[in-house]
């Protein structure tokens, strides 16, 4: 999968027990979010989600914890605007890892695309569900200037999307939507997790 190849849905899990559970259904391009764990239990989740995907041939992308994927040899990893003074980039572009950035204004835009990442998260689009996130809604006026300014750089977008909002986002220019809390907190991930991939299905 490279940059302009990036699956259209994409899974964003807390946990490699979700992962494990929701990958085989179809998800080519997960992101495994860790927070609040001792560096043993990063490790080993990360570890099992990287095995859980070669097998299953998904794109594993470890959340921030960059170091540990490069011990790990992982491929990709999803960084924020904080992560960017303490990342070593070079060392990232040596191992040939790639990464995304967040963003949520046009400083922090310019910032990630100096780095030439695989891709740039933008959000929320649409809410603030997700913790840590401090702006507020962007809408799809900001995705579509963004989408100009990114150029060939593909655009993620995060934060409130259904699947009813997908032809509008993709029309501004979104090249893959994470989805997470639909899929996670849904009474049957399985099933919901296998309508999001039907409903992104036509926008690869």
């Amino acid at each position: 999968m490279d940059r302009a190849m990036l699956d259209p849905f994409y899974l964003v899990v807390d946990h490699v027990g979700r992962l494990e559970l929701l990958v085989p259904h179809g998800v080519k391009l997960v992101q495994l979010r860790i927070t609040d764990q001792p560096e043993s239990e990063i490790r080993r989740q990360i570890a099992r989600a990287r095995d859980i995907c070669a097998v299953h041939r998904a794109q594993l992308v470890v959340h921030e914890h960059w170091e540990i994927a490069l011990d790990l040899n992982c491929s990709f990893v999803n960084l924020q605007q904080k992560d960017v003074p303490t990342t070593d980039f070079a060392a990232l572009r040596r191992a040939g890892m790639r990464f995304g950035l967040s963003a949520s204004n046009e400083a922090e835009l310019a910032q990630a695309l100096r780095h030439n990442p695989a891709y740039v998260a933008l959000g929320p689009v649409y809410s603030m569900h997700l913790t840590g996130i401090g702006s507020g809604p962007q809408g799809l006026g900001r995705v579509r200037r963004w989408k100009t300014a990114a150029s060939n750089v593909p655009l993620v977008a995060f934060g409130g999307v259904t699947p009813e909002r997908l032809p509008g986002l993709f029309a501004a220019g979104v090249n893959s939507a994470a989805i997470g809390t639909d899929i996670q907190q849904a009474e049957d991930p399985e099933a919901r997790c296998a309508e999001w991939i039907a409903a992104t299905r036509d926008y690869g």
